[in-house]
């Protein structure tokens, strides 16, 4: 937990007492009895597993990134970059705030202005505290600009993965899961806050930067390189990109109308994007399962440079050194499973990476390799005593959240689902998950409420075998 020191209340004469941190209780005011006080916006939106992630009393509706960054001057030299930006946030107030906090972390905050007035502003910890004023009252719509900056390295998560903006050779690897987006801008870090994005990032005259959405733009003045991007579908922070490197962009319709563009490392033989040609099948395959691709464009992003995985960010996925069929499958059934319809916790994210591994397992059998039911057969055949099973799916706790049995048993849950109510009821409850979530948060009670309601079954006991047990299901 972060500490949360008291503020000192500069030009303002007469107040008595120090401010100090604690929960945000409404209070009567002086002379207005049955009024609020103004208070400050928690510190975190209180997930279990990250509960500093996110902040309480802000909606974040646009995030306007201006990124200017400059690579490490030479490969010997550390890998250590230079990020100077402003970040022009668009927000409402979901309580009467003195006081409200963004997420940021290594990198320096310098000047903060809140509806075009100077804020003051601390950084404590990896919180960054905006003291607003005039105050602002809950429903109010204001604009905060932020200026920042500072050198860029290469942060890793709470598993020691390289995370957020990861400095590279030529440029920068920007792949934010779960909490890494505060290490390059401000921001109100939980997927519950879906906000759109443009970007424009300035870099070496020669270097290409890969947002996500589709390219407006780019101009060069001197020696640097502006590259101009819009997402305007609401996208969960961990999901933004801003990477930099020797890309060059390959562009075009796939057959259900979507504009791809690929970001391709020209260090990188074709052989390790040649899989990227079954983009414009993956796209018309997964339609057929979960509805219309629901954001306005597409495309990957391949880097000589390695993280050590792939990621889906929206409507660009990432992928290290290669990008091979059965991962390309995987990221981009989660545009739809992870994206569209995001997890409302942390410990949802099985309902990612579930829905992304079965649409693998359902490419395959369409491709005309082993079926998704014998996949599941195989799958099944794995001991009783194996610690596959001695796992919580739906509690994998912070240092699970990319553990194989969230991927694979999480698929085996979605296919034995199948096998219970039947592929009508399954296919349409597919549809249904995104028609009725998308664009928003959903939990695994959500889930398994829909799929009651859609099947006419009672489903606790499959859901308590499959998702809530740490045991191999036998009878469900």
């Amino acid at each position: 937990m972060s500490s949360r020191r008291p503020l000192l209340l500069l030009g303002i004469a007469g107040l008595a007492g120090a401010l100090v941190s604690g929960p945000s209780l409404a209070v009567a005011a002086p002379g207005e009895p049955g009024s609020p006080r103004y208070s400050e916006g928690a510190a975190g939106t209180g997930d279990p597993y990250f509960p500093l992630a996110g902040n309480g009393g802000i909606d974040v509706l646009h995030y306007a990134l201006d990124l200017d960054y400059t690579p490490p001057a030479a490969a010997p030299a550390p890998l250590e970059g230079r990020l100077d930006a402003v970040a022009t946030i668009d927000l409402v107030a979901t309580a009467d705030l003195d006081r409200f906090n963004l997420d940021l972390r290594g990198l320096t905050a310098t000047e903060v202005t809140v509806g075009g007035k100077p804020a003051r502003f601390e950084q404590i910890e990896n919180e960054l505290v905006i003291t607003p004023r005039p105050k602002l009252k809950a429903g109010a719509s204001t604009q905060v600009v932020i200026a920042y900056g500072g050198p860029t390295t290469r942060p890793t998560d709470i598993e020691g993965a390289l995370y957020g903006w990861v400095t590279t050779r030529d440029g920068a690897m920007v792949v934010s899961e779960p909490d890494g987006s505060p290490t390059w801008f401000p921001v109100n870090d939980h997927p519950t806050d879906k906000s759109s994005y443009s970007f424009e990032i300035t870099v070496p005259e020669g270097l290409v930067a890969v947002a996500n959405g589709l390219l407006t733009g780019s101009s060069t003045d001197g020696d640097r390189t502006t590259w101009s991007w819009d997402a305007p579908d609401p996208m969960a922070a961990y999901l933004a990109t801003a990477t930099v490197g020797n890309f060059v962009l390959d562009q075009y319709t796939a057959p259900n109308g979507t504009p791809i563009i690929d970001a391709l490392d020209a260090d990188r033989p074709a052989s390790a994007y040649a899989d990227l040609a079954l983009t414009g099948e993956m796209l018309t395959f997964f339609e057929s399962l979960y509805g219309p691709y629901p954001f306005n464009s597409y495309g990957a992003i391949v880097d000589d440079d390695s993280v050590g995985y792939a990621l889906e960010t929206q409507t660009r996925s990432f992928f290290s050194r290669n990008a091979r069929e059965g991962t390309i499958a995987h990221e981009l059934a989660h545009q739809w499973m992870g994206d569209h319809v995001s997890p409302e916790r942390w410990a949802d994210i099985w309902l990612n990476e579930g829905w992304a591994t079965y649409s693998e397992w359902m490419w395959d059998e369409y491709r005309g390799r082993d079926t998704a039911a014998e996949t599941f057969e195989a799958f099944m055949a794995t001991p009783a005593d194996d610690p596959e099973w001695d796992f919580v799916v739906a509690d994998p706790t912070p240092l699970g959240l990319f553990a194989g049995p969230v991927y694979d048993r999480g698929a085996a849950t979605l296919h034995a689902l199948r096998v219970k109510i039947g592929d009508e009821a399954f296919f349409e409850l597919a549809s249904a998950w995104v028609e009725r979530f998308g664009g928003g948060t959903a939990s695994t009670q959500d889930f398994a409420e829909l799929a009651e309601e859609v099947s006419g079954q009672n489903l606790d006991a499959f859901f308590d075998a499959w998702v809530y047990t740490p045991a191999k299901p036998t009878v469900w």
